[in-house]
Formats: structure tokens, sequence, C-alpha cells
């Protein structure tokens, strides 16, 4: 796979690009320190062209490639807080305003967000699914609840997010399940995990029936389907 999901160069391609470009450039300036660079121009630059002409258009055209690329994974990186909640958004101008049926984000995007920007964009995915009153209220002492929104079917939807970049261990796991159902009255506990999941954690949520919504499935929710049919709940239309 040449590219990844955000359209970064693959790193063993990127590191052979950079080989050849790196040995073109030290036999230059070799030539160049021993003075003969005119000889190197016209008489081996020349009959390697000539020799090769496909793989030299191939260089070409990837080294160009490479500069191109580079120059727009560097205007577009993210900060650790570029995400704007739409709340926080509010006096921007109507037309700014991006449609919430529309609203995607990439796992590089949501990585590069702080913890509470993360929070408010999984609020943001579960208002562009059509669910009720989404609302983040996590945050100091909100004992396992970071969102809270409800479904057609007035069901309560309580959200743990977890932007660890590291698995989540069983430990976050149990103490979601010492809280969603019996503090929260959730009806559908749903954890998120950027990283995923250790397998201990996928064991104790499987016992006590807690939804966990890993790097996988939250690509597919963040890439615009449903969070119901990323987790395999039936449900009408919301």
């Amino acid at each position: 796979m040449v590219f990844d999901e955000d359209g970064s160069l693959d790193p063993t391609l990127k590191f052979l690009l950079y080989a050849v470009l790196t040995l073109a450039i030290g036999k230059m300036i070799w030539e160049w320190l021993t003075e003969d660079v005119s000889r190197w121009i016209t008489d081996d630059l020349w009959s390697l062209i000539a020799a090769h002409p496909w793989w030299t258009g191939c260089v070409v055209a990837g080294g160009l490639a490479v500069l191109i690329l580079l120059g727009a994974i560097l205007s577009s990186r993210p900060g650790r807080s570029t995400y704007v909640s739409p709340d926080d958004a509010a006096v921007a101008q109507a037309g700014d305003v991006v449609e919430a049926e529309a609203l995607t984000f990439r796992m590089r995007q949501l990585a590069a967000m702080t913890a509470t920007g993360f929070e408010q964009a999984c609020a943001d995915l579960l208002a562009r699914d059509g669910f009720r009153r989404p609302l983040r209220v996590g945050g100091a002492g909100d004992l396992g609840v970071d969102v809270t929104a409800r479904d057609s079917e007035d069901r309560l939807l309580i959200l743990q997010c977890k932007q660890y970049q590291n698995p989540v261990g069983s430990g976050h796991v149990q103490k979601f399940n010492g809280t969603a159902r019996p503090h929260h009255g959730a009806d559908i506990p749903v954890m998120i995990a950027l990283n995923g999941f250790t397998q201990p954690a996928v064991d104790f949520a499987r016992h006590h029936q807690l939804i966990l919504v890993g790097r996988p499935e939250l690509k597919k929710w963040a890439h615009g389907q449903h969070l119901y049919d990323v987790i395999g709940i039936q449900r009408t239309t919301l």
C-alpha cells in the first residue's frame, strides 16, 4: 500500500526514495569537490539518462511527488487542539458550518485532538447519527461518563472516551462497568479507545456485556458509518 489512510507515504517507500535522492546529492557534491562537475553533467549524467530513460523518469517523478507530498503533509498537519466543536464555532458565518450529517474525521485528526476535543468529537458524531441530546459531560468527577445521548427508543447511551496512546487495560473497563449501569443507569454502555483494548479488557467486557469500540470500529464510525451499524445493534430510523 503506497499511502496510508491519512494520505502519507508508506514509510518503506519513503525511505527508498530518500536513499536514492541522498545518493544522487552525495555524488553531485563529491564531483563538485573534485572539480569534475562539468564532466559529470555532460558525460556521466547524460550517459546514465540515455542508458536508463525509464528509471531516470521514475526517479525524477518520484522525487517531485515526495516533495509535493511533504509540502502537503506539513501544511495540513493539525495541532493538539485544532478541532473546534459546533458550539465553540457559533460565531462563524452560517455558510462556513459543516452540515452535521456530513461530519467525518480521520484517525490522525482524532489523535491530534485534546482529550476534551476527542470527547466532543464523539458527541458530534452521535449528533450526526441522529441521537437525541448528545452531551459531553466528561471532566473531573465524571464517574466514568464522558458523553450521554438517547436513541429513538429513548435508551440511554453512556460513552467513556479514551484517547490513550496504548491499548486500554482491564482495570479501566472494570471501573466503567462499576458506574455505567449501577450509577448512571446506562441502557447501552459504550467504551471508546483510540488505540484499542488489551485482551483481558476485551474478555471482561464480553462477560459483563459492555460494548467496546476499538480502533477498527472507531475508524468506521468516524468515516461515516452509523454507530449502531458498527457495533451491531438493530436500529430504527433515528
